[in-house]
């Protein structure tokens, strides 16, 4: 930022004795410019812009046909694999035959509510653990929140099922959601829940739920180490607050912390390393504004407040995420890989020391990008909406 005539003029009429209220009023604007410059070194180095690469090395092979909205994947010991469609079915699809599983739960469908994420439980081959999140209305009140579960496949149908969570209160709100899955390395189940679209109520409160990340024992009952186990009248699942709707949570296969991702509004998307206890500053701090063009925070850094590892501006509407690993894909060793709803394509971002210092757009106006996941064969599997699932296979040199 260069100064301006205004900021010259400024200094020029300052008198060369001294004046208490003078540098008062210097002290308060120099203060100014340098959280200006502040924000703006960390907007600039978040902004790192997209590209379309010119030689790109895979392709896509349509493996699951046919699908709406497939919301989350899951494969199972035999290579098979469970499909969530968000109207509220849940797909087998083994030896390209789809069949759908009985014994779910029933689920709310409005909006962006339904059957959303699914995982299997990392002993799953001992101890046969489903985990899925889903729209419940169960519970007080009209409407529903999201809630999640976890049940046992025998025979194409569901069994044991144990309801481990459900956020309160129940509201005809359509919107925000959440929700994603993840096992960390001590095996705690963590997942998401978004703001329900009560932005000023929800997110900061930790006595009430949404616009959270939660923690639990894999049977459903609260760690003693919770970072609000304490708290009066805290929910004491909460890891994390501020949140706004994440779509995105996953393990990082090195150092086993949870990332998440997060939809902003129209901008400000975020990724954010998950700590303990930490508030992630929804809607006090964001770099988005509001879908109408106006502004509802004029800050983006507060104390007391994490700052996002990279955030898009314009809004990419983040959904889905993967850790690449696998040597199948050997130009994409440690990258993240995101879907965007909103313009189709499937990002890949190059990280160096924690930090974005590349994105490419992939597979553009394939369709809108759902999921994304690394599964046990080392193939990357993407869910497109309204189509199907596909698999990044390597081309033929």
């Amino acid at each position: 930022m260069l100064p301006t005539a205004k900021t010259a003029n400024y200094f020029s009429k300052l008198p060369i004795t001294y004046n208490p209220n003078k540098m008062k009023q210097l002290y308060t604007f120099l203060s100014v410019i340098l959280i200006t410059l502040s924000a703006c070194s960390q907007q600039v180095e978040s902004e790192v812009k997209a590209e379309t690469p010119k030689n790109l090395h895979y392709k896509t092979e349509l493996v699951v046909p046919d699908l709406n909205i497939p919301w989350g994947m899951a494969f199972l010991p035999d290579g098979s694999m469970l499909i969530t469609e968000k109207s509220g079915e849940l797909i087998h699809f083994k030896d390209n035959k789809k069949t759908t599983i009985s014994g779910l739960p029933e689920i709310y469908v409005r909006g962006q509510g339904g059957l959303l994420d699914i995982q299997l439980h990392p002993n799953y081959a001992s101890n046969g653990w489903i985990y899925f999140s889903y729209a419940s209305a169960e519970g007080e009140g009209d409407g529903g929140n999201t809630a999640i579960m976890r049940a046992k496949l025998t025979d194409n149908h569901l069994t044991e099922n144990q309801l481990l969570y459900k956020a309160t209160p129940n509201t005809k709100k359509g919107q925000h959601f959440g929700s994603r899955i993840v096992f960390d390395n001590e095996g705690y189940l963590y997942f998401s829940i978004g703001e329900r679209g009560a932005r000023d109520e929800n997110p900061q409160d930790i006595t009430r739920d949404g616009g959270k990340i939660y923690r639990l024992n894999d049977d459903g009952s609260t760690p003693t180490d919770n970072p609000f186990i304490n708290t009066k009248d805290a929910k004491t699942a909460i890891y994390s607050y501020g949140h706004r709707n994440p779509q995105g949570l996953i393990k990082n296969p090195h150092t086993g912390a949870i990332w998440e991702h997060e939809h902003g509004p129209q901008g400000g998307d975020e990724i954010n390393i998950i700590e303990k206890g930490k508030n992630y500053g929804w809607p006090v701090i964001s770099y988005g504004i509001n879908y109408s063009g106006t502004s509802f925070t004029e800050i983006t850094h507060k104390e007391g407040m994490e700052q996002p590892i990279f955030y898009w501006t314009p809004s990419i509407a983040p959904s889905g995420f993967a850790y690449v690993t696998s040597n199948k894909y050997p130009d994409w060793q440690d990258n993240l890989l995101v879907g965007s709803l909103k313009f189709s394509y499937l990002e890949r971002l190059v990280l160096k020391n924690n930090k974005v210092v590349k994105r490419e757009k992939i597979f553009e106006n394939l369709g809108r990008f759902r999921d994304v996941v690394q599964a046990p064969d080392g193939y990357i599997y993407i869910a497109v909406e309204g189509k199907g699932i596909y698999k990044i296979i390597p081309e033929q040199k």
